[in-house]
């Protein structure tokens, strides 16, 4: 089912320069609206975003996908989930193939230092007004948001779209609260190059204290994912060199010899939820909206469904930030939000934990997985394509002939 570009003139502004403010802000320009994005000072990013298929559906949406830009990145063709955590009793191994489904891949894995530039350049072609620096103050009104930057220029906008990370501004001051909770965890993350080819498997390895994932990349390199306790970490971080002989250990030589290890970045796992996902005429998405750790590859994934769903949000109400507007959205994101950080927190809290009866529950659930045909199938889909909670248009291909006129229309 192909949809039509529609020239609507409502006025959004978009705080945030991650890939969550950028995409929001090529969608909405994309389907016809009125977008300025107010940019932080850019900074290198060295993640990598294993996207699935409907996040790429997106991308795709907007021009960004396939391109050059997949020449850049690696298809995901396997996941692998292996019990390391030498407990008494273990976990059976998990392996999922995109072939089950019909697919050549499930998704990619998308270097950030790769897809940011990307849409950055798509949103000067569609003549998004973009603005660098930082918000001031966000007045309010009834009809209207005043978005003041530290430059003294005054944006108007009709919805503001808070996309500016966990330590949200902008929610504060929608008044939303939040939950939030800490893991005794820090994630280190780096890309490394190896002898052996990882043929497209992601491999999710469950260690006492985290996961350690390694997710392939172009060519014989890897992105990799640790979890462990902090102290752990930060070794690591201040002597580097010891790096690549410790990926060796935790991947047990299935990638070959390690070497070329990237300089490694940490970060503190922590989760956040927003008790209302939207008021005031203001939306939050990604980590505004909620945060996790890097389990099952449901961060950026996620909020790509917060950007699905604001735009047929946007596309349903006259005025996008009337109350109702606000009710509309929030329903939409906080099942699949409240379910998706559940599931993700149990998983870490077994492995952080590593008590016996937390250890059998998972245990349990893979065993499960395993041996069941159905549920084994419904864990796929449930996973990596949650038709009940994507936007429409992101459960399905539109077609291309279609599609590529409504993007050259939308440039001009």
């Amino acid at each position: 089912m192909a949809f039509a570009v529609t020239h609507l003139k409502k006025s959004i502004a978009v705080v945030g320069g991650g890939p969550a403010g950028l995409i929001a802000a090529a969608t909405l320009a994309v389907h016809g609206f009125s977008v300025d994005v107010i940019l932080p000072e850019d900074r290198s990013d060295p993640r990598t975003v294993a996207l699935m298929q409907p996040s790429l559906r997106l991308l795709e949406r907007i021009g960004v996908w396939p391109g050059t830009l997949q020449s850049k990145c690696a298809a995901l063709k396997h996941l692998d989930i292996i019990d390391d955590t030498d407990n008494i009793v273990s976990a059976p191994r998990l392996t999922f193939s995109a072939s089950e489904l019909g697919l050549d891949a499930f998704g990619w894995n998308v270097p950030l230092v790769e897809l940011l530039p990307a849409v950055r350049d798509r949103l000067r072609q569609l003549d998004v007004r973009i603005h660098h620096g930082s918000v001031a103050s966000v007045e309010l009104g009834d009809t209207c948001a005043h978005v003041t930057l530290e430059q003294a220029t005054t944006i108007n906008a009709e919805l503001v779209l808070a996309c500016d990370g966990a330590e949200s501004k902008l929610r504060g001051t929608a008044g939303i609260e939040t939950t939030s909770w800490s893991f005794d965890q820090h994630a280190l993350v780096c890309n490394f190059t190896h002898t052996a080819d990882h043929q497209g498997v992601s491999t999710e390895r469950h260690l006492v204290g985290g996961l350690c994932t390694t997710v392939p990349l172009p060519g014989r390199r890897s992105a990799l994912v640790w979890m462990g306790k902090p102290s752990e970490i930060k070794a690591f971080i201040a002597d580097p060199a010891r790096l690549a002989q410790h990926i060796q250990l935790l991947t047990k030589g299935t990638l070959g010899l390690i070497s070329d290890v990237s300089p490694p970045k940490s970060f503190p796992m922590r989760g956040l939820s927003a008790k209302r996902f939207a008021a005031q005429r203001i939306m939050l998405l990604g980590e505004a909206a909620h945060a996790m750790p890097p389990i099952g590859a449901q961060g950026l994934n996620m909020s790509m469904r917060d950007i699905g769903h604001v735009l047929e949000v946007l596309q349903s109400h006259d005025d996008p930030g009337t109350v109702s507007a606000m009710q509309d959205y929030h329903m939409r994101r906080v099942r699949d939000v409240t379910e998706r950080q559940g599931a993700v927190s149990m998983i870490n809290h077994t492995l952080i934990a590593d008590v016996l009866p937390l250890n059998l529950l998972r245990v349990g659930a893979f065993a499960a997985i395993s041996s069941i045909p159905p549920l084994r199938q419904n864990v796929i889909r449930t996973g990596l394509f949650p038709d009940a909670v994507l936007p429409e248009f992101m459960k399905q291909r539109a077609d291309t002939a279609i599609h590529k006129q409504e993007l050259e229309s939308s440039v001009h």
